[in-house]
């Protein structure tokens, strides 16, 4: 079982996770345009971590809407949820690596 360090929210179990998703939340991958473009999971939306702070308020105006956060080793997704944390934004999580987020994805324990 894994499980995710999350800054203000503590660990977010891979269960709940999916059930986020099911109930409609937004799986960001914050890797490069080039790491997206050569594997991606389906539904996840790319918005590069340089580009996380400016993007994601477009995208997302509803600053209480769970978005899951991941990147190739989980570090760059727990910058993004920092960042947007600092932002406002109260059920962000990093969900970790790409191999992690895949894994809640297709429903794997």
């Amino acid at each position: 079982v894994f499980t995710f360090k999350s800054g203000a929210s503590g660990k977010l179990p891979p269960a709940t996770a999916r059930e986020h998703l099911k109930n409609g939340a937004l799986l960001v991958d914050v890797r490069t345009v080039a790491e997206y473009s050569a594997k991606h999971l389906t539904n996840a939306v790319n918005i590069p971590l340089d580009q996380v702070q400016q993007e994601l308020p477009r995208r997302v105006t509803d600053k209480s809407k769970v978005v899951l956060l991941h990147c190739r080793s989980g570090r760059r997704s727990g910058i993004a949820e920092q960042e947007l944390r600092t932002l406002g934004y109260t059920n962000v999580f990093n969900i970790g690596s790409f191999g992690q987020a895949e894994a809640i994805v297709n429903g794997a324990r």
